[in-house]
């Protein structure tokens, strides 16, 4: 292998069977980046025989210049690779329809766990918690920031052993009380470590999932993530109306009965979850399952599928630890940090009145429970949102663009919060709150995107942990917009959030030209070489990773 970030080969619009798009190197003038919105939007997925050969085209099918990507010797699936592997698209259907229900099925339920356990805080903040610790919102703001602190510090060195020992061994120990919270400085240390706890399980598990799936697989699945994530909230609620009527069962506040019940489910599904867990595709034998989840064609369908698709996964061993230097030239790819100053920005519009949706519904005179349940609408809307928006992203291959137009749904309605929040009735400020923080939000497709525009494995381990850093910074940022003497229309605030709205929309301009410009010099070096100068390259370059020329960015 001519480096150790083998890299996928430019993307063209070779238009199989199927609809899909497949990866060769084709003439760079042919790039899905150069397709027009509109011939995206009148795009249609054709029907296939079943039984067809659904064995996509790739660069191993090229007699020349496959060797340039082989895997790794020490790669662990090595075995089940095979250039000369075909299957139908039966066999791939069947094949993912069982990943989806003994891989990510499993994943999908510590993150239910997960977000139990982190997210309950709005629901405990409607039963009072803040006057029984004598809190003031501020601490609130404190607090969150503390949990984003943890957060933080786990995000990179969780990455770093998660990679060592493998996820399927790290990301359930990262699931797992408040209860015994009884003043501010124990809810402030609360937080903090629910946040360092949990911190590394986002980007552990987008890591772990690209092991099983292709680069067109992943944003929906990772939509499935958030959309689940809003579920539990949904959950969460109804857990709540219920427990919430616990105040004063054995002397207790009903919240602190909350945060027990769901600490305790959360911390069963950690358990199960090393049960569950298998390494990876060709490692999927247990104690309890000797026979494993897949048999052999079924295993090497999903290797040879998922290297096809970008062979950059087949770079490195999946215990294999990151070394210093792999960290830093990770940490220095400047051709993701768009991404992640996106990152940082596009949640604030919309973030402080979600984290104040409870605590301003009471304020305007709703009762804890009419609270709590009025939420749940909010909750759902946005979720449905949320897979609608990952799906227009893959179908149009368009993120930057539909990112953009993301941040044009929510700014007239902070015009509308900033200009008559005081004069509108109750449950005229409740539509227009549903409706902004019904926002569609992108965060499943950027969440892809970094994965795609890593081209190697040590950078897609490290930028899923960066770009979730920037998410907890534009927490940090946003949790001290909202303060306590702008209460209780937070005019001041809601203006700030105008300004970073308009910022956001301008800033996903930007990175689409970044991304257009850098593939149209790439293409222009790469199209001026004959095919053996560009053997030559590959057999000699010190490009690693998305530097390479037969790497386009997607955007």
């Amino acid at each position: 292998m001519a480096n150790s970030d083998p890299t996928t080969p430019a993307k063209t619009s070779v238009n199989l069977k199927d609809g899909s798009y497949v990866s060769t190197l084709a003439e760079p003038e042919e790039t899905p980046q150069s397709q027009s919105l509109l011939s995206a939007l009148v795009q249609r997925k054709k029907r296939v025989d079943p039984d067809a050969i659904a064995t996509a085209q790739s660069v191993f099918d090229d007699p020349v210049l496959s060797k340039y990507y082989t895997p790794h010797p020490e790669y662990e699936n090595l075995h089940r690779f095979d250039p000369n592997a075909r299957w139908t698209h039966r066999e791939e259907t069947s094949v993912r329809r069982k990943t989806d229900w003994t891989i990510f099925l499993w994943i999908l339920i510590m993150f239910f766990g997960l977000n139990l356990d982190r997210g309950n805080l709005a629901n405990a903040a409607a039963d009072n918690l803040l006057d029984d610790l004598k809190l003031s919102t501020n601490d609130y703001n404190n607090a969150q920031n503390m949990y984003r602190v943890g957060f933080l510090i786990a995000e990179i060195p969780s990455q770093m052993i998660g990679k060592r020992l493998g996820p399927d061994r790290w990301i359930p120990s990262g699931i797992g009380g408040q209860f015994f919270m009884h003043n501010r400085a124990g809810f402030f240390a609360c937080r903090f470590f629910i946040g360092l706890f949990m911190g590394g399980f986002i980007p552990d598990s987008i890591l772990y999932l690209s092991y099983f799936y292709t680069k067109s697989e992943m944003p929906f699945r990772l939509a499935m993530f958030w959309f689940v994530d809003s579920m539990s909230g949904v959950i969460a609620s109804f857990i709540a109306y219920g427990v919430l009527h616990m105040r004063g069962v054995d002397g207790h506040e009903g919240w602190r009965w909350l945060f027990l019940i769901e600490a305790l489910i959360s911390i069963v599904i950690g358990f199960l979850s090393f049960l569950f867990l298998v390494p990876g595709p060709t490692q999927t034998k247990t104690w309890w399952n000797p026979q494993g989840y897949f048999t052999e064609k079924e295993e090497t369908i999903i290797v040879n599928r998922v290297l096809r698709d970008d062979p950059s996964k087949g770079d490195m061993h999946n215990r294999q630890a990151l070394s210093l230097g792999m960290l830093w030239r990770s940490l220095t790819d400047f051709d993701l940090w768009p991404i992640y100053i996106i990152g940082i920005l596009f949640e604030i519009p919309t973030a402080p009145p979600k984290a104040y949706l409870t605590l301003s519904l009471k304020a305007i005179g709703f009762t804890t429970f009419e609270t709590t349940l009025l939420s749940i609408p909010v909750t759902v809307f946005s979720a449905i949102n949320l897979l609608l928006v990952t799906e227009l992203t893959e179908r149009f291959h368009q993120i930057s663009l539909i990112g953009l137009l993301t941040q044009v749904w929510s700014l007239p309605l902070l015009i509308v919060l900033y200009t008559s929040a005081g004069s509108l009735s109750n449950w005229g400020l409740y539509a227009v709150t549903f409706v902004l923080l019904g926002w569609p939000s992108p965060h499943a497709a950027h969440v892809g995107w970094c994965s795609r525009l890593s081209n190697a494995v040590r950078t897609r381990t490290v930028s899923a942990a960066l770009y979730n850093i920037t998410i907890q910074l534009s927490g940090i940022a946003s949790s001290n917009i909202y303060r306590n003497d702008d209460k209780p229309l937070y005019r001041r605030g809601n203006k700030q959030l105008i300004a970073i709205n308009v910022a956001t929309i301008v800033v996903y301009a930007l990175a689409k030209a970044y991304y257009v410009a850098r593939n149209r010099w790439k293409q222009e070096k790469w199209g001026q070489m004959s095919a053996e100068e560009k053997a030559a390259y590959l057999e000699n370059t010190a490009d690693q990773g998305n530097k390479r020329l037969d790497f386009l960015f997607d955007s």
